[in-house]
């Protein structure tokens, strides 16, 4: 983090990169001192309700981070910024967004938890727009232009007041990662089963190492005291009460708890009861230490593809354990009325066999179990997610493929990925699918 005095000084000056949190009430105009190198800019975690008009002076910035501020309105001084194609204003007080506030190349814009209750026309006018995050608002419809924008691919309205999915979304041909939860619109956790879970209770759990933190919560180890005196090494997941760019917190767990029992997911043991302070949270599988992640959150650069290191490859086995494995984990949500909404590689556990873990639900959403048209419209948009995974795989595999086995998969990924979102294949016939080749 950078100080407004190292700013004044010109101490930074070259950089390409500004992060301000200092309590800042007005815009330093010493920043367009940097506008010959500054890229992203990044105010968040001030106390700024404006921007400067002229701050498209700023003729490289590429990025504009304003998240935990006091804004109401969308400053339309942003869409006057040339180069600009990354927003983000979460956890502000915008009521509204003007159609002149959003830029030409806009690609990526996060709105998460506001006051929005409407959104502009003009929207349909930037045909870049890929990622959209909108959870926490007020919104009940979405601007019917949005449906020009063929290059969508993540789009977040959980929390919010939808009453129906429009049928134009379903069928937008690049929309990959939905999420719904929280709105009017979701049908509801199978009740059955969230009261079916054993309660356990906090004085039975023992707290050791912090294993992570995420958006939605944070997991330890914990050691598990059973009534019959037997203990076991768990994961303990304690929720977060605020709104992420996913949804609420709360809902994921209700996820978690209907996702049931398969090998290629993280078993849920049971719901903490008697927490001191009141909070939610699950306790699950230990995951054995073997396993890491498949791959990194997406850069601001590959916007909504994930970040695989270098070294990252697979023999044929271990990439067809990984997808198959992956398939049969989501065929089996879909029959419980669940979308998982972030199927990435990021949220894929491994280990060196291929054995492997299908975790975080913060972007699920429940629909009808029932096969009507939007219900198959839903799973099939994450079977295209399902699609460029299964890519990924591909291009990085360095033993053992044949030709026929390639052309196999290659027609595979390209049936998941077709812009006719109803002619894609649904995850039974994926698993099949693969487990002929």
């Amino acid at each position: 983090m950078h100080t407004l005095a190292q700013l004044r000084a010109g101490e930074l000056s070259g950089i390409t990169r500004l992060d301000l949190s200092c309590g800042l009430t007005e815009f330093p105009p010493e920043i367009f001192n940097l506008a010959d190198t500054l890229e992203v800019l990044n105010l968040s975690g001030n106390a700024l309700s404006s921007l400067p008009d002229d701050l498209h002076r700023l003729t490289r910035m590429r990025v504009l981070f304003c998240s935990d501020n006091q804004f109401t309105e969308l400053p339309e001084c942003i869409g006057q910024c040339a180069a600009l194609t990354m927003i983000g204003f979460r956890a502000n007080r915008i009521v509204n967004v003007p159609g002149a506030a959003l830029p030409p190349l806009l690609r990526w814009l996060i709105l998460t938890d506001n006051c929005i209750e409407t959104l502009p026309s003009e929207l349909g006018e930037r045909p870049l727009l890929q990622k959209f995050m909108l959870s926490g608002n007020r919104l009940q419809t979405l601007p019917p232009s949005l449906s020009n924008c063929h290059r969508l691919e993540l789009l977040r309205i959980a929390a919010n007041q939808f009453t129906e999915l429009p049928q134009w979304l379903l069928t937008l041909p690049s929309l990959t990662w939905l999420a719904y939860a929280g709105n009017p619109l979701e049908t509801e956790a199978d009740a059955a089963a969230l009261e079916a879970t054993p309660l356990i209770d906090w004085s039975a759990l023992r707290l050791e190492e912090r294993l992570g933190e995420g958006a939605s919560g944070v997991i330890s180890r914990a050691i598990w005291q059973r009534a019959d005196h037997s203990s076991q090494a768990v994961a303990v997941k304690i929720y977060k009460g605020e709104m992420t760019s996913d949804g609420s917190p709360l809902h994921e767990m209700n996820a978690c708890i209907t996702a049931g029992l398969h090998p290629n997911l993280i078993r849920v043991e049971g719901r903490i009861s008697g927490h001191p302070d009141g909070q939610q949270g699950l306790v699950m599988q230990l995951i054995d230490p073997s396993y890491r992640n498949l791959a990194a959150l997406p850069s601001l650069a590959s916007c909504s593809r994930d970040v695989y290191t270098e070294d990252c490859r697979f023999t044929t086995d271990v990439a067809l354990r990984i997808a198959r494995g992956i398939a049969s984990a989501a065929e089996h949500l879909h029959q419980q009325g669940i979308t998982h909404g972030d199927l990435y590689g990021h949220n894929i556990m491994l280990n060196d066999q291929g054995d492997c873990l299908l975790g975080d639900f913060g972007g699920a959403s429940f629909h009808a179990t029932e096969d009507t048209l939007e219900t198959r419209a839903l799973q099939r948009i994450e079977v295209r997610a399902f699609g460029i995974l299964l890519e990924e795989l591909l291009v990085r595999i360095d033993s053992g493929l044949s030709d026929e086995l390639r052309g196999g998969l290659e027609g595979l990924v390209q049936r998941c990925c077709q812009p006719d979102v109803l002619a894609r294949p649904g995850f039974n016939e994926v698993v099949a699918v693969l487990q002929k080749l």
